[in-house]
């Protein structure tokens, strides 16, 4: 894919549909915001938003209509893509199942249980950050826990928004140290490292902007009645603490989240009466359909993205900044720095994600050039991919066309916006990589 775009020339036109995209979702949201109308951001759901969007890109195409179409479904079927969108589902039918069978109120009371009141939104922090490591995906950790923290909210009186930012956070450090996460999967491979070296790398960052979030939380844990833990279910755990103990053991993670999902409806059907393999099965679907927008939109997104790439316009965002990373790198070289490069990838990787609105899609965009960066000024492979994977979380988790904002969201009743500007680990990530970043001078130095 990226080998492909080195002979496409850039062009800032071709990023014209995704500026259609943006102005038509986020304009028509904020909108009907001034409006007061409900549910604002969801009158116009994205993957309909963007269907105007592909269709400007196909007519701005230079290829004949059917070269066009078929660029777009080269985009849509990717393999990452493809694979993705497949982990949603299978994420979707663990989420579902696990809520049917008492799974989630199990997880969420051993929570509860082990932490006191004051440690309510820590606790969901590291909650939401244990079943995203362990699943490997964002979007199934907050399609888990998200329905609970909204209860707890309620239950509480803390601020809804606050309490989707927290599962947020969690969701987006767990998803960005998952061995299993296929941002993980997709910066390793591009950068041709060891995914344990690259977890180690991304520790050393990720670890102290979690704690810092942590302490923000516990400040900002404002309960006006203590939620009373139930009773723990320890079988109905079981499930969750499986598919962790498969992921560090580096299980593959379509047959992880598969156990996960046969483990849960076993334990269902053990403890209810009433839950047969029927209800089972219909609860797999009803989670295949709880993805729906995100399925879709990701389909849709990656086909804009390779029109937009077979036009120039990834072309045009990676040349300008290669041109000027490569610049500073240069000056720098004799000073034994490779910061510059270090900074060029984030850049990168962030200006992709902006562009295509999923983290796994930049990583494998800008994957190419990152290399290029990473080897022409010596940055180790396992630092290049654990910023690759770092940025493109940041940028995932505080944009409100994003798949894990637009989900939160559609949960809590709330505008994505005010969701992202909650999500207080993502921007302190971004902190504590820019600072790790500038210290590379003085240590190579």
């Amino acid at each position: 894919m990226t080998q492909k775009q080195t002979n496409i020339a850039p062009s800032a036109l071709a990023l014209l549909p995704f500026g259609l995209f943006l102005c038509l979702f986020i304009g028509t949201g904020i909108y009907f915001s001034t409006q007061n109308v409900d549910f604002a951001f969801y009158q116009l759901p994205a993957p309909i938003a963007v269907l105007p969007a592909i269709m400007l890109a196909v007519l701005m195409s230079k290829e004949k209509l059917n070269s066009a179409i078929g660029q777009f479904i080269e985009g849509v079927s990717h393999r990452d893509i493809t694979a993705m969108c497949l982990i949603y589902l299978l994420a979707g039918a663990f989420s579902a199942v696990a809520k049917a069978t008492g799974g989630v109120d199990a997880t969420v009371n051993l929570g509860l249980a082990i932490l006191p009141s004051s440690f309510i939104l820590p606790g969901l922090f590291l909650i939401s950050a244990f079943i995203a490591t362990a699943m490997g995906t964002s979007m199934g950790t907050i399609a888990a826990v998200a329905p609970v923290a909204l209860g707890i909210a309620d239950t509480t009186g803390i601020d809804a928004a606050l309490m989707a930012g927290v599962v947020l956070s969690g969701a987006m450090f767990g998803d960005n140290l998952s061995i299993i996460s296929d941002t993980t999967i997709a910066a390793t491979r591009s950068q041709g490292c060891h995914m344990k070296d690259k977890f180690r790398e991304n520790v050393k960052i990720a670890v102290p902007a979690a704690l810092v979030a942590l302490v923000i939380f516990f400040f900002a844990n404002e309960v006006t009645q203590a939620p009373v833990a139930g009773e723990i279910d320890w079988l109905a755990v079981l499930p969750y603490l499986t598919i962790l103990v498969l992921a560090v053991y580096g299980m593959n993670v379509f047959v992880v989240l598969t156990i996960g999902i046969l483990f849960a409806g076993i334990v269902g059907m053990a403890q209810t009466a009433d839950y047969s393999v029927m209800a089972f099965s219909q609860d797999i679907y009803k989670g295949f359909g709880n993805m729906q927008e995100i399925f879709l939109l990701s389909l849709l997104i990656g086909g804009l993205a390779e029109l937009m790439r077979q036009q120039g316009g990834l072309a045009f965002v990676t040349d300008k900044l290669s041109k000027l990373i490569l610049s500073r790198a240069d000056k720098e070289t004799d000073k034994g720095s490779p910061r510059a490069s270090e900074a060029g990838i984030a850049a990168l990787v962030s200006m992709t994600n902006l562009c295509t609105a999923n983290n796994t899609v930049a990583i494998i965009v800008a994957g190419g050039v990152a290399k290029e960066l990473a080897t022409q000024h010596d940055v180790e492979p396992k630092r290049s991919a654990s910023l690759l994977d770092i940025f493109s979380c940041v940028i995932q988790g505080i944009l409100p066309y994003g798949a894990q904002a637009l989900l939160l969201g559609s949960i809590f009743g709330l505008s994505p916006l005010s969701v992202v500007s909650q999500s207080y680990y993502c921007f302190l990530l971004a902190v504590s990589a820019a600072f790790a970043i500038l210290r590379s001078r003085k240590q190579q130095a």
